[in-house]
Protein backbone atom coordinates (compact mmCIF):
# COMPACT_ATOMS: atom_id res chain seq x y z
CA UNK A 1 0.00 0.00 0.00
CA UNK A 2 3.00 2.57 0.85
CA UNK A 3 3.09 2.02 -3.17
CA UNK A 4 -0.01 4.14 -3.71
CA UNK A 5 1.88 7.13 -2.26
CA UNK A 6 4.05 7.50 -5.39
CA UNK A 7 1.38 6.57 -7.76
CA UNK A 8 0.78 8.71 -10.43
CA UNK A 9 -3.68 9.85 -9.72
CA UNK A 10 -4.11 8.13 -13.00
CA UNK A 11 -3.18 4.86 -11.92
CA UNK A 12 -5.01 5.35 -8.54
CA UNK A 13 -7.73 5.84 -10.19
CA UNK A 14 -7.43 2.65 -12.71
CA UNK A 15 -6.90 1.06 -9.51
CA UNK A 16 -9.92 1.57 -7.93
CA UNK A 17 -11.62 1.10 -11.70
CA UNK A 18 -10.45 -2.40 -11.78
CA UNK A 19 -11.24 -2.98 -7.90
CA UNK A 20 -7.62 -3.49 -6.77
CA UNK A 21 -7.58 -0.37 -4.49
CA UNK A 22 -10.58 0.79 -2.27
CA UNK A 23 -10.29 4.65 -1.67
CA UNK A 24 -11.27 4.19 1.83
CA UNK A 25 -7.98 2.24 1.94
CA UNK A 26 -5.92 4.91 0.13
CA UNK A 27 -7.74 7.61 2.29
CA UNK A 28 -6.42 6.08 5.28
CA UNK A 29 -2.86 5.67 3.86
CA UNK A 30 -2.27 8.86 2.98
CA UNK A 31 -3.86 10.25 6.05
CA UNK A 32 -1.50 7.93 8.10
CA UNK A 33 1.42 9.17 5.36
CA UNK A 34 0.62 12.78 6.91
CA UNK A 35 0.26 12.43 10.15
CA UNK A 36 3.57 10.38 10.23
CA UNK A 37 5.64 12.56 8.05
CA UNK A 38 8.40 14.91 10.24
CA UNK A 39 7.52 17.85 8.06
CA UNK A 40 3.50 17.75 8.33
CA UNK A 41 3.44 20.61 9.59
CA UNK A 42 5.75 22.61 6.85
CA UNK A 43 3.12 21.07 4.36
CA UNK A 44 -0.32 21.21 5.10
CA UNK A 45 -1.92 24.00 6.88
CA UNK A 46 -4.29 21.90 7.76
CA UNK A 47 -5.72 18.32 7.49
CA UNK A 48 -9.29 17.78 6.81
CA UNK A 49 -9.32 14.26 7.42
CA UNK A 50 -13.17 13.51 8.37
CA UNK A 51 -13.92 14.98 5.16
CA UNK A 52 -11.54 13.32 3.53
CA UNK A 53 -12.90 9.44 5.33
CA UNK A 54 -16.48 10.75 4.18
CA UNK A 55 -15.69 11.72 0.46
CA UNK A 56 -13.72 8.35 0.36
CA UNK A 57 -16.54 5.95 1.73
CA UNK A 58 -19.06 7.66 -0.77
CA UNK A 59 -16.11 7.26 -3.68
CA UNK A 60 -15.34 3.42 -2.55
CA UNK A 61 -20.03 3.01 -2.56
CA UNK A 62 -19.64 4.46 -6.10
CA UNK A 63 -17.05 2.13 -7.27
CA UNK A 64 -18.64 -0.82 -5.69
CA UNK A 65 -21.89 0.08 -7.72
CA UNK A 66 -20.05 0.93 -11.02
CA UNK A 67 -21.17 4.73 -10.96
CA UNK A 68 -17.93 6.25 -10.62
CA UNK A 69 -18.26 9.99 -11.18
CA UNK A 70 -14.73 10.44 -13.30
CA UNK A 71 -11.65 8.91 -14.18
CA UNK A 72 -10.11 10.34 -10.36
CA UNK A 73 -12.97 9.59 -8.35
CA UNK A 74 -11.42 8.16 -4.86
CA UNK A 75 -8.13 9.87 -5.69
CA UNK A 76 -6.90 11.99 -2.71
CA UNK A 77 -5.57 15.26 -3.75
CA UNK A 78 -4.40 18.43 -1.68
CA UNK A 79 -6.00 22.18 -2.22
CA UNK A 80 -3.40 25.45 -1.71
CA UNK A 81 -4.91 27.16 1.09
CA UNK A 82 -6.52 30.46 -0.46
CA UNK A 83 -9.58 27.90 -1.86
CA UNK A 84 -12.38 28.25 0.44
CA UNK A 85 -13.67 25.48 2.16
CA UNK A 86 -16.70 25.37 3.96
CA UNK A 87 -16.31 25.37 8.01
CA UNK A 88 -12.73 24.81 7.60
CA UNK A 89 -10.36 27.61 7.91
CA UNK A 90 -8.86 29.49 4.84
CA UNK A 91 -6.15 32.29 5.69
CA UNK A 92 -4.38 32.27 2.20
CA UNK A 93 -0.81 31.90 4.08
CA UNK A 94 -1.37 35.70 5.92
CA UNK A 95 -2.32 36.45 9.62
CA UNK A 96 -4.30 39.13 8.29
CA UNK A 97 -6.86 35.92 7.61
CA UNK A 98 -6.13 34.13 10.77
CA UNK A 99 -9.02 32.38 11.79
CA UNK A 100 -11.24 33.48 8.62
CA UNK A 101 -13.75 30.38 7.92
CA UNK A 102 -15.58 30.61 5.00
CA UNK A 103 -19.18 28.68 4.99
CA UNK A 104 -19.02 27.61 1.07
CA UNK A 105 -16.71 25.77 -0.78
CA UNK A 106 -14.99 27.33 -3.65
CA UNK A 107 -16.58 26.45 -7.32
CA UNK A 108 -13.65 24.72 -8.34
CA UNK A 109 -13.21 22.51 -4.84
CA UNK A 110 -17.08 22.15 -5.23
CA UNK A 111 -17.04 20.83 -9.32
CA UNK A 112 -14.19 18.85 -8.05
CA UNK A 113 -15.72 17.28 -5.28
CA UNK A 114 -18.49 16.51 -7.82
CA UNK A 115 -16.26 14.49 -10.02
CA UNK A 116 -15.34 12.31 -6.95
CA UNK A 117 -11.84 13.85 -5.85
CA UNK A 118 -11.31 13.27 -2.18
CA UNK A 119 -9.93 16.76 -0.54
CA UNK A 120 -6.92 15.75 1.80
CA UNK A 121 -6.42 19.36 3.26
CA UNK A 122 -5.10 22.82 2.45
CA UNK A 123 -0.93 23.47 2.48
CA UNK A 124 0.92 26.27 2.95
CA UNK A 125 1.61 28.98 1.05
CA UNK A 126 3.78 32.11 -0.18
CA UNK A 127 1.67 34.89 1.93
CA UNK A 128 -1.01 36.39 0.02
CA UNK A 129 0.43 34.23 -2.81
CA UNK A 130 2.85 37.22 -3.59
CA UNK A 131 6.36 35.88 -4.19
CA UNK A 132 7.54 32.72 -6.36
CA UNK A 133 10.13 31.86 -3.64
CA UNK A 134 7.89 29.66 -1.14
CA UNK A 135 9.40 31.59 2.08
CA UNK A 136 6.72 32.93 4.33
CA UNK A 137 8.18 33.66 7.84
CA UNK A 138 4.60 34.26 9.10
CA UNK A 139 3.16 30.54 8.94
CA UNK A 140 5.52 28.30 6.96
CA UNK A 141 8.18 27.78 4.57
CA UNK A 142 7.51 23.84 2.77
CA UNK A 143 10.37 22.17 2.52
CA UNK A 144 11.78 21.29 -0.81
CA UNK A 145 12.08 17.90 -2.34
CA UNK A 146 15.58 18.39 -3.97
CA UNK A 147 17.42 20.71 -1.34
CA UNK A 148 16.88 20.66 2.54
CA UNK A 149 18.48 24.03 2.74
CA UNK A 150 16.13 25.77 -0.13
CA UNK A 151 12.67 27.07 -0.40
CA UNK A 152 10.29 25.00 -2.80
CA UNK A 153 9.18 27.50 -4.61
CA UNK A 154 5.72 29.11 -4.83
CA UNK A 155 3.24 30.66 -4.12
CA UNK A 156 1.59 26.93 -4.12
CA UNK A 157 4.96 25.98 -2.33
CA UNK A 158 2.82 23.23 0.23
CA UNK A 159 1.07 21.95 -3.01
CA UNK A 160 4.02 21.11 -4.73
CA UNK A 161 5.74 19.70 -2.01
CA UNK A 162 2.41 17.49 -0.60
CA UNK A 163 2.80 15.71 -3.97
CA UNK A 164 6.80 15.95 -4.11
CA UNK A 165 6.94 14.21 -0.43
CA UNK A 166 3.97 11.78 -0.96
CA UNK A 167 1.53 13.05 0.79
CA UNK A 168 -1.36 13.58 -2.04
CA UNK A 169 -1.58 11.78 -5.47
CA UNK A 170 -2.06 15.97 -6.99
CA UNK A 171 -2.72 18.98 -6.01
CA UNK A 172 -4.72 22.47 -6.77
CA UNK A 173 -2.67 25.65 -6.85
CA UNK A 174 -3.10 28.81 -8.38
CA UNK A 175 -1.18 30.58 -10.92
CA UNK A 176 -0.40 34.36 -11.18
CA UNK A 177 3.26 34.87 -12.63
CA UNK A 178 4.07 31.24 -12.20
CA UNK A 179 2.80 29.52 -8.79
CA UNK A 180 2.19 26.62 -10.20
CA UNK A 181 4.55 26.10 -12.73
CA UNK A 182 7.68 28.14 -10.16
CA UNK A 183 7.20 25.14 -7.49
CA UNK A 184 6.55 22.28 -9.88
CA UNK A 185 9.78 22.71 -11.49
CA UNK A 186 11.90 23.15 -8.84
CA UNK A 187 10.04 19.89 -7.11
CA UNK A 188 10.16 17.93 -10.66
CA UNK A 189 6.56 17.80 -11.12
CA UNK A 190 4.34 18.66 -13.91
CA UNK A 191 2.38 21.89 -13.59
CA UNK A 192 -0.60 23.19 -15.50
CA UNK A 193 -1.26 27.03 -16.16
CA UNK A 194 -4.52 27.53 -17.59
CA UNK A 195 -6.12 29.82 -19.80
CA UNK A 196 -7.14 32.88 -17.54
CA UNK A 197 -10.84 31.99 -17.84
CA UNK A 198 -10.79 28.58 -18.08
CA UNK A 199 -10.94 27.49 -14.35
CA UNK A 200 -13.39 29.53 -12.03
CA UNK A 201 -11.74 32.16 -9.55
CA UNK A 202 -15.15 32.21 -7.51
CA UNK A 203 -14.34 31.71 -3.94
CA UNK A 204 -10.55 31.92 -4.08
CA UNK A 205 -8.73 34.46 -2.26
CA UNK A 206 -8.02 36.92 -4.88
CA UNK A 207 -4.44 38.38 -5.26
CA UNK A 208 -4.21 40.29 -8.90
CA UNK A 209 -7.40 39.95 -10.46
CA UNK A 210 -6.59 40.21 -13.92
CA UNK A 211 -3.58 37.48 -14.00
CA UNK A 212 -5.18 35.20 -11.60
CA UNK A 213 -5.56 31.30 -12.90
CA UNK A 214 -5.89 27.90 -11.23
CA UNK A 215 -4.38 24.60 -12.00
CA UNK A 216 -2.83 21.26 -10.71
CA UNK A 217 0.63 20.22 -9.88
CA UNK A 218 0.84 16.75 -10.56
CA UNK A 219 3.38 13.66 -11.69
CA UNK A 220 2.82 13.33 -15.53
CA UNK A 221 0.68 15.31 -18.36
CA UNK A 222 -1.97 12.21 -18.44
CA UNK A 223 -2.47 13.21 -14.51
CA UNK A 224 -2.90 17.22 -15.62
CA UNK A 225 -5.17 16.46 -18.29
CA UNK A 226 -7.17 14.11 -15.72
CA UNK A 227 -7.31 17.31 -13.39
CA UNK A 228 -8.11 19.62 -15.86
CA UNK A 229 -11.56 17.38 -16.37
CA UNK A 230 -12.21 16.98 -13.17
CA UNK A 231 -12.05 20.71 -12.19
CA UNK A 232 -13.92 21.85 -14.74
CA UNK A 233 -16.72 19.15 -15.10
CA UNK A 234 -15.55 18.44 -18.84
CA UNK A 235 -14.10 15.88 -20.93
CA UNK A 236 -10.92 14.30 -21.09
CA UNK A 237 -7.95 15.14 -24.31
CA UNK A 238 -6.47 12.10 -26.23
CA UNK A 239 -3.11 11.74 -25.61
CA UNK A 240 -2.90 8.29 -27.32
CA UNK A 241 0.18 8.85 -30.13
CA UNK A 242 1.53 12.03 -29.09
CA UNK A 243 4.45 12.66 -30.77
CA UNK A 244 7.02 15.83 -31.22
CA UNK A 245 8.10 14.32 -34.72
CA UNK A 246 7.28 17.04 -37.05
CA UNK A 247 6.67 19.74 -34.67
CA UNK A 248 7.88 22.96 -34.73
CA UNK A 249 8.97 25.03 -31.74
CA UNK A 250 10.52 28.33 -30.95
CA UNK A 251 12.87 28.54 -28.60
CA UNK A 252 12.47 31.73 -27.31
CA UNK A 253 15.92 34.27 -26.98
CA UNK A 254 14.31 37.75 -25.34
CA UNK A 255 14.54 37.87 -21.74
CA UNK A 256 14.37 34.43 -20.65
CA UNK A 257 18.22 33.35 -21.23
CA UNK A 258 19.33 36.18 -19.28
CA UNK A 259 21.45 35.44 -15.91
CA UNK A 260 20.52 31.52 -16.68
CA UNK A 261 21.92 29.58 -13.87
CA UNK A 262 24.50 27.07 -15.08
CA UNK A 263 22.21 23.75 -14.07
CA UNK A 264 19.17 25.59 -15.34
CA UNK A 265 20.85 26.14 -18.75
CA UNK A 266 22.34 22.55 -18.71
CA UNK A 267 19.09 20.60 -18.02
CA UNK A 268 17.50 23.22 -20.23
CA UNK A 269 19.95 22.28 -23.40
CA UNK A 270 19.66 19.04 -22.61
CA UNK A 271 16.11 18.69 -23.27
CA UNK A 272 15.73 20.45 -27.02
CA UNK A 273 18.38 18.31 -27.57
CA UNK A 274 16.17 14.86 -26.75
CA UNK A 275 13.03 16.61 -28.51
CA UNK A 276 15.23 17.29 -31.65
CA UNK A 277 16.56 13.93 -31.89
CA UNK A 278 12.71 12.86 -31.11
CA UNK A 279 12.25 14.98 -34.44
CA UNK A 280 11.19 18.15 -33.66
CA UNK A 281 12.46 21.19 -34.73
CA UNK A 282 13.80 23.59 -32.71
CA UNK A 283 14.06 27.65 -34.19
CA UNK A 284 15.86 30.29 -31.88
CA UNK A 285 13.09 33.56 -32.07
CA UNK A 286 13.35 36.80 -30.50
CA UNK A 287 10.43 38.91 -29.35
CA UNK A 288 11.91 42.14 -28.37
CA UNK A 289 8.33 43.57 -27.60
CA UNK A 290 8.42 41.47 -24.49
CA UNK A 291 11.57 43.87 -23.28
CA UNK A 292 8.51 46.12 -22.97
CA UNK A 293 5.84 43.96 -21.71
CA UNK A 294 8.39 43.02 -18.43
CA UNK A 295 9.21 46.79 -17.86
CA UNK A 296 5.14 47.56 -17.55
CA UNK A 297 4.53 44.53 -15.51
CA UNK A 298 5.31 45.79 -11.78
CA UNK A 299 2.60 48.78 -11.84
CA UNK A 300 -0.10 46.42 -13.46
CA UNK A 301 0.79 43.60 -10.92
CA UNK A 302 0.85 45.49 -7.80
CA UNK A 303 -1.80 48.05 -8.47
CA UNK A 304 -4.25 45.21 -9.19
CA UNK A 305 -2.80 43.22 -5.43
CA UNK A 306 -3.36 46.85 -3.91
CA UNK A 307 -6.95 47.14 -5.15
CA UNK A 308 -7.36 43.85 -3.34
CA UNK A 309 -6.14 43.68 -0.23
CA UNK A 310 -5.61 48.00 0.61
CA UNK A 311 -8.07 47.69 3.44
CA UNK A 312 -6.62 44.36 5.40
CA UNK A 313 -3.28 45.69 4.82
CA UNK A 314 -3.53 49.01 5.89
CA UNK A 315 -5.46 48.55 8.89
CA UNK A 316 -3.10 45.84 10.18
CA UNK A 317 0.67 46.20 8.24
CA UNK A 318 2.69 44.91 11.27
CA UNK A 319 0.82 41.71 10.44
CA UNK A 320 2.46 40.81 7.03
CA UNK A 321 5.99 40.11 6.17
CA UNK A 322 7.82 43.27 5.35
CA UNK A 323 8.85 42.29 2.30
CA UNK A 324 5.16 41.16 1.00
CA UNK A 325 4.03 44.41 2.71
CA UNK A 326 6.35 46.66 0.51
CA UNK A 327 5.31 44.78 -2.79
CA UNK A 328 1.73 45.25 -2.11
CA UNK A 329 2.22 48.93 -1.38
CA UNK A 330 3.85 49.44 -4.28
CA UNK A 331 0.62 49.58 -6.19
CA UNK A 332 -0.67 52.20 -3.75
CA UNK A 333 0.44 55.37 -6.54
CA UNK A 334 -0.84 53.98 -9.55
CA UNK A 335 -3.25 56.25 -10.85
CA UNK A 336 -6.12 55.41 -12.91
CA UNK A 337 -4.90 56.29 -16.40
CA UNK A 338 -1.76 54.87 -15.93
CA UNK A 339 -3.30 51.33 -15.00
CA UNK A 340 -5.76 51.31 -17.99
CA UNK A 341 -3.36 52.75 -20.56
CA UNK A 342 -0.56 50.04 -19.37
CA UNK A 343 -3.20 47.33 -20.49
CA UNK A 344 -3.99 48.81 -23.60
CA UNK A 345 -0.83 48.90 -23.97
CA UNK A 346 -0.34 44.94 -23.13
CA UNK A 347 -2.90 44.13 -25.50
CA UNK A 348 -1.23 45.46 -27.86
CA UNK A 349 2.11 43.64 -27.05
CA UNK A 350 -0.22 40.11 -27.16
CA UNK A 351 -1.22 40.61 -30.30
CA UNK A 352 2.36 41.03 -32.11
CA UNK A 353 3.58 38.42 -29.96
CA UNK A 354 0.70 35.86 -31.29
CA UNK A 355 1.77 37.34 -34.73
CA UNK A 356 4.98 36.62 -34.08
CA UNK A 357 4.89 33.14 -32.53
CA UNK A 358 1.95 32.01 -34.51
CA UNK A 359 3.57 29.64 -37.29
CA UNK A 360 5.19 27.49 -34.12
CA UNK A 361 3.35 24.33 -31.78
CA UNK A 362 4.74 25.90 -29.05
CA UNK A 363 7.36 28.35 -27.21
CA UNK A 364 10.02 27.11 -25.44
CA UNK A 365 12.22 28.50 -22.51
CA UNK A 366 13.88 27.34 -19.54
CA UNK A 367 11.21 26.69 -16.55
CA UNK A 368 12.81 28.63 -13.95
CA UNK A 369 16.34 30.79 -14.86
CA UNK A 370 18.09 29.96 -11.16
CA UNK A 371 18.24 27.38 -8.29
CA UNK A 372 15.88 27.20 -5.63
CA UNK A 373 17.52 29.67 -3.49
CA UNK A 374 19.04 29.01 0.54
CA UNK A 375 16.35 29.42 3.28
CA UNK A 376 18.86 30.88 5.44
CA UNK A 377 19.85 33.88 3.13
CA UNK A 378 16.69 34.53 2.43
CA UNK A 379 15.67 35.27 6.02
CA UNK A 380 18.50 37.80 6.44
CA UNK A 381 19.58 39.12 3.31
CA UNK A 382 17.11 41.87 1.63
CA UNK A 383 18.68 42.56 -1.00
CA UNK A 384 19.23 38.69 -1.99
CA UNK A 385 15.30 37.97 -1.73
CA UNK A 386 14.32 40.59 -4.00
CA UNK A 387 16.86 39.53 -6.73
CA UNK A 388 16.41 35.84 -6.13
CA UNK A 389 12.20 36.59 -6.66
CA UNK A 390 12.43 38.78 -9.61
CA UNK A 391 14.36 36.31 -11.13
CA UNK A 392 12.71 33.27 -10.35
CA UNK A 393 9.08 34.82 -11.55
CA UNK A 394 10.82 35.99 -14.79
CA UNK A 395 10.05 33.03 -17.35
CA UNK A 396 6.56 31.82 -16.04
CA UNK A 397 5.79 35.38 -16.07
CA UNK A 398 6.09 35.14 -20.30
CA UNK A 399 2.62 33.78 -20.38
CA UNK A 400 0.39 35.34 -17.72
CA UNK A 401 1.86 38.73 -19.59
CA UNK A 402 0.48 37.47 -23.00
CA UNK A 403 -2.21 35.57 -22.10
CA UNK A 404 -1.03 32.22 -22.61
CA UNK A 405 -1.67 28.22 -21.49
CA UNK A 406 1.94 27.02 -19.74
CA UNK A 407 2.91 23.77 -19.13
CA UNK A 408 6.10 22.86 -16.77
CA UNK A 409 7.88 19.58 -17.02
CA UNK A 410 10.56 18.22 -15.68
CA UNK A 411 13.67 17.93 -17.70
CA UNK A 412 15.47 14.85 -15.19
CA UNK A 413 17.70 17.10 -14.07
CA UNK A 414 16.58 18.14 -10.41
CA UNK A 415 14.75 21.08 -9.93
CA UNK A 416 15.53 22.00 -13.17
CA UNK A 417 12.10 22.43 -15.83
CA UNK A 418 11.31 23.29 -19.61
CA UNK A 419 8.44 25.79 -20.21
CA UNK A 420 5.82 24.92 -23.19
CA UNK A 421 3.97 28.08 -24.17
CA UNK A 422 0.73 28.03 -26.83
CA UNK A 423 -1.68 30.43 -27.40
CA UNK A 424 -4.65 31.24 -24.70
CA UNK A 425 -7.13 28.87 -25.16
CA UNK A 426 -5.19 26.44 -26.94
CA UNK A 427 -5.24 23.96 -23.49
CA UNK A 428 -6.17 20.55 -24.78
CA UNK A 429 -3.46 20.97 -27.56
CA UNK A 430 -0.97 21.91 -25.10
CA UNK A 431 -1.54 18.88 -22.99
CA UNK A 432 -1.38 16.71 -25.98
CA UNK A 433 1.94 18.61 -27.37
CA UNK A 434 3.14 18.35 -23.49
CA UNK A 435 2.50 14.07 -23.53
CA UNK A 436 4.31 14.41 -26.67
CA UNK A 437 7.68 15.84 -25.48
CA UNK A 438 7.04 13.97 -21.88
CA UNK A 439 8.23 10.64 -23.45
CA UNK A 440 10.83 12.55 -25.56
CA UNK A 441 12.34 13.56 -22.29
CA UNK A 442 12.04 10.77 -20.60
Amino acid sequence: MQDWLWATAANLGRGIESGEIDPVDLCDVYLAAIEQHPMRDRIYARVTADRARSEAAAASERAKAGQRLSSLDGVPISWKDLFDTAGVATEAGTKLMEGRVPTTDAEVLRVATGMGLVCLGKTHMSEIAFSGLGYNPMTATPPCVNDPDAVPGGSSSGAAASVAFGLAAAAVGSDTGGSVRVPSVWNDLVGLKTTFGRLPVAGSVALCTEFDTVGPLCRSIEDAALMLVALEGGRSVDLKGASVRGMRFAALQTVVMDDVADASLAGYTAALEKLAAAGAEIVPLDVPVLERAFAMSLPLYTADAYANWRDLVEAEPDKMYHQILQRVRGGKDVLAHEYLSLWAELRDIRGVYADATAGYDAVLCPGVANMPPNLERLATDADYYLQENLLTLRNTRVANLMGLASLALPTGVPSVGILLNVAGGDDERLLRIGAAAEAALA
